[in-house]
């Protein structure tokens, strides 16, 4: 295969190969494990060290049944976690007996320039055996240029027994920088879970 796959990277023909110091390495920066937490909050990690940013979120549980997981950011030198958001939203479910399978907007999850926490995961159960996991993906957050963007992909066993895939996408509607990320729940605590920050180089 040599002279067919080369050092090529940006070239608009043939095979491309990636630049020799690789790319898409999640390097773990921090993970917090809940135990009837109020709220799980990032205050360091999260700089001009990488473009994109992760949070894994493995098995979010409420202590209260049918509550909200969600997040806010706080911009450098802020002073508490109540950004100006514009976000979109829709989902799928699907309940355990067969019925009312359904793709559609979520009106009720997006924001337009509020200040709310933003919606990840909702109706979430506090069954034992329910909870919510996804992925929170946080872009150039260290930008004073432009908004931050961000893309959220979850999924959730619900209170009324539904699997419910969200697809949420938006951005801080601020030019300075974002250094600090909340988790929390619409009530009550987050009982168990896993969320682990990783920076994507």
């Amino acid at each position: 295969m040599s002279g067919i796959i080369a050092q090529n990277s940006g070239r608009h023909t043939g095979l491309v190969k990636a630049s020799s110091g690789g790319g898409g390495v999640w390097n773990l920066i921090e993970t917090q494990t809940a135990s009837s937490d109020a709220t799980l909050d990032f205050t360091s990690g999260i700089d001009s060290t990488y473009d994109e940013y992760v949070f894994k979120l493995i098995n979010i549980h409420p202590e209260t049944d049918n509550v909200y997981f969600q997040f806010q950011g706080n911009a450098v030198g802020g002073s508490g976690y109540n950004e100006t958001i514009t976000s979109t939203a829709f989902y799928a479910q699907h309940k355990e007996d067969g019925t009312d399978g359904e793709m559609a907007y979520d009106s009720g999850s997006d924001l337009a320039q509020g200040t709310a926490f933003q919606q990840i995961s909702k109706n979430i159960g506090n069954d034992n055996d329910q909870s919510t996991s996804g992925y929170l993906y946080l872009f150039n957050p260290s930008s004073t240029t432009f908004v931050k963007h961000f893309i959220i992909i979850s999924n959730m066993y619900m209170y009324q027994e539904y699997t419910y895939v969200v697809r949420r996408g938006g951005y801080f509607n601020t030019t300075s920088a974002i250094d600090e990320i909340q988790f929390q729940m619409s009530s009550g605590n987050i009982d168990a879970g896993t969320i682990s920050l990783y920076g994507i180089s």
